[in-house]
């Protein structure tokens, strides 16, 4: 991209800023995964911080309120404060209720992005957009590397902001996608599987 000579008078093509978004979203959520701590700010409403590792369909997040193990094929929904266990088929949409706010579908965005110096400023806009959902992303992603540093999220009402740190790529053990159930002995569990 850096090479590109519409990139030197600051304007890049709509390719161009795919290929830079493929190269992100593979690297988070791709077959090597990912880990990083992030900090969430939901216009002063919600705020939170926990950490996070992905890899294909697999997720785990912890944070001081929930958690949640995801091995692609159930989903392990933890709430400590309410001392319980939801658990879920992989693909139920209603498992999560706070992320299925932020569900969104690539294909559905315009991308475009600027040269902010030692970061490139990616936004992706959604051509097709709901009521509810993500009406736009802004991604601060570090040139030297590739890696995230903060997100910007705007959905119907309100605007999300996302901080990345402690990012790393590749080297993600299966073994953290395992539901802990030793560590939620006292957990009411429920089972809303199909």
């Amino acid at each position: 991209m850096a090479g590109n000579a519409n990139a030197a008078t600051g304007v890049e093509s709509k390719t161009d800023a795919r290929e830079l978004f493929d190269k992100v979203f593979n690297m988070v959520f791709g077959p090597e995964g990912s880990s990083f701590t992030y900090s969430v700010n939901i216009v002063g409403l919600y705020k939170t911080q926990g950490d996070a590792v992905y890899k294909d369909k697999k997720i785990t997040y912890n944070e001081k309120r929930f958690a949640a193990w995801e091995d692609g094929k159930v989903a392990y929904m933890v709430d400590r404060k309410e001392k319980k266990v939801d658990i879920h088929d992989f693909e139920d949409e209603k498992k999560d209720k706070y992320l299925a706010m932020f569900k969104y579908d690539v294909n559905n965005f315009a991308y475009s992005y600027k040269d902010k110096g030692e970061f490139y400023e990616l936004t992706a806009k959604v051509k097709n957009s709901k009521f509810f959902g993500i009406r736009y992303v802004t991604a601060l992603i570090r040139k030297s590397n590739l890696h995230p540093v903060s997100l910007s999220i705007k959905l119907a009402f309100i605007t999300t902001t996302v901080k990345i740190t402690n990012f790393r790529s590749g080297g993600i053990d299966e073994k953290v996608f395992v539901f802990p159930r030793n560590q939620f002995t006292d957990y009411k569990y429920i089972d809303h599987r199909k």
